[in-house]
């Protein structure tokens, strides 16, 4: 075997060539046996054929492919029927796989609570292990948000990552976050998740006095600046939350005045909210033509879109997309999104889109119900309207209509029940408050647009005298057109 040929190094003295190392490369078993081998060769490192697992012309989904997460789902069952604990587990699957990994098993312990110290007992820490080991699994998710000594033990038993629930979502947001406004959010929502999950470096630099002082383990050699290392990123982690509540506060300024805008134009909002991927941008493209991205997976849009139309009779309002919302929705979050979520509270409607195909509708309903409550928006109007018919059981459907009577069953897919939920709208819309009764001069035909746009019209006549209108306006169109009345 040819060597490899290494530069001379010059030295004060006379030129020295350093011996050459030997190769990193397959023996020709052709020219060497097993008996032949240099001293050198039979001391080097050798590469075995046909252990690579490396692939020639791969695509960029067979890349991602082989760079998933493998991982094992856990979850604690507290309330509710082994059907609720079950379709928690889906929802914590599909979640998984969203995030980009594939899931290799799932188990569910029955408890009161969980455990403090584990989230589900030593004993079960053990059997989790062993299928950690027997599967392959990389990675442990948890169905539930862990405190910090709960993942600290979890993952010094089970020796790999633990993910809980709540990590999970935001890891979800991170990806497809595309807005400044979104990014800003996601990121405050995980510095403040992080800030309490901050590890170090345990007792190894605790020690922070010496002597009779420092009592167990203390003495000469142990004298030392501390665990400062965590100070320091909790600092730098509370300087970047500062620095993004300013930036969010700004960014909310300006939602703010577009929002002061719709409302002193009086122009009605309607916001579209429910859980997550239950059709809510398909519904806002549908009603609207907005183009919005659809893709069957949770959290797939994050930012909120806003599109202005028009009911039959030709009054505007705008329509509004949101972000979705999923049980055990991390406070982080709600805390992060409270200024998207707040057009939900100032809406003058709201569509709560539900999934009519999910096994569970109304747990999505009342999950909903539940965020609503807590950015203050239980009282804003609501048309429940049940998607996907095309794909639900008719007997789910009557069972929905049954138990909530202001509901529309609609397919955005296939444009079913859109005129009735249109119809729908329009009559929940909020109506102007002032009647009028003006002849507006024909030169005035600005005014009449804006009765027409921002007004609810009776009657309409064109007289030698002008155009005579009796209608329904807000405060001040009346004002604007008291001099015809």
């Amino acid at each position: 075997m040819t060597a490899h040929n290494e530069p001379t190094y010059e030295t004060d003295t006379t030129p020295v060539e350093p011996p050459t190392p030997a190769p990193l490369l397959e023996q020709d078993p052709e020219t060497h046996d097993g008996e032949q081998f240099d001293l050198a060769d039979r001391n080097s490192l050798r590469r075995v054929a046909g252990l690579s697992t490396e692939l020639e012309d791969i695509s960029e989904v067979e890349y991602r492919q082989l760079r998933l997460e493998r991982v094992v789902l856990v979850g604690v069952w507290t309330e509710g029927s082994a059907t609720d604990a079950e379709n928690s587990l889906a929802e914590l699957k599909a979640l998984a796989e969203t995030a980009g990994s594939e899931v290799l098993d799932g188990l569910i312990q029955r408890r009161q609570r969980p455990d403090p110290a584990t989230y589900i007992g030593r004993g079960k820490v053990e059997e989790l292990t062993e299928i950690v080991l027997a599967t392959g699994a990389d990675t442990v998710v948890c169905d539930g948000e862990l405190a910090p000594s709960q993942l600290r033990n979890l993952e010094d038993r089970t020796k790999v990552k633990v993910v809980d629930r709540t990590a999970l979502i935001l890891d979800i947001f991170a990806q497809h976050a595309k807005s400044r406004e979104g990014r800003a959010q996601v990121e405050l929502a995980q510095l403040q998740y992080m800030k309490q999950r901050l590890r170090g470096w345990g007792g190894n630099l605790s020690r922070q006095a010496g002597g009779r002082v420092g009592g167990d383990g203390g003495g000469i050699g142990s004298r030392g600046p501390g665990e400062t290392k965590i100070e320091t990123d909790r600092r730098r982690i509370n300087d970047r939350i500062a620095k993004l509540r300013r930036e969010l506060k700004d960014m909310r300024r300006t939602r703010d005045t577009k929002r002061a805008n719709r409302q002193r134009n009086r122009v009605p909002a309607v916001v579209i909210a429910g859980y997550t991927n239950a059709g809510k941008s398909s519904l806002l493209n549908r009603l609207t033509h907005a183009g919005v991205l659809v893709e069957d997976a949770l959290f797939a849009t994050l930012d909120p879109t806003t599109r202005r139309t028009e009911t039959s009779d030709g009054r505007e309002y705008t329509l509004s997309d949101t972000v979705g919302f999923v049980r055990h929705l991390p406070h982080q979050l709600i805390e992060a999104f409270r200024s998207t979520l707040e057009e939900v509270a100032d809406a003058d409607l709201v569509l709560h889109v539900v999934d009519g195909s999910h096994p569970d509708p109304e747990g999505q309903i009342n999950a909903v119900r539940e965020v609503f409550a807590d950015i203050d928006a239980l009282g804003v109007p609501e048309i429940i309207v049940v998607n996907k018919a095309d794909a639900a059981d008719p007997l789910v459907l009557s069972r929905l209509l049954a138990r909530e009577p202001h509901a529309v069953v609609v397919s955005a897919r296939t444009g079913e029940g859109i005129e009735e939920l249109l119809g729908a709208v329009e009559a929940d819309l909020p109506l102007p408050a002032v009647k009028i009764d003006v002849v507006l001069p024909y030169s005035r035909g600005d005014l009449l647009n804006q009765i027409h746009l921002h007004g609810e019209i009776d009657t309409i006549e064109h007289t030698p005298d002008g155009t005579h209108v009796i209608a329904r306006v807000h405060d001040g169109l009346a004002g604007a057109v008291a001099e015809y009345a």
